[in-house]
């Protein structure tokens, strides 16, 4: 889900000891994006990846889940 994405990269850029500017700066991205993507209310993109994905019969999972 969005959340589950959104707290795995907020534990991945808190271990990297990154800031929410930081990581959203070499990533190309605006911090409030960044933020939003983090708590789960932007969802948009993810959908549409999620979709691709289904159509294409990939399943997406992440190798780590320990946040």
């Amino acid at each position: 889900t969005a959340a589950s994405l959104g707290q795995a990269v907020r534990h991945y850029r808190l271990n990297a000891g990154l800031s929410q500017t930081e990581l959203a700066d070499r990533v190309g991205l605006s911090p409030s994006y960044l933020s939003r993507l983090e708590h789960g209310s932007e969802t948009e993109q993810l959908r549409r990846i999620v979709a691709i994905l289904k159509v294409l019969g990939v399943r997406m999972t992440l190798q780590h889940a320990d946040w």
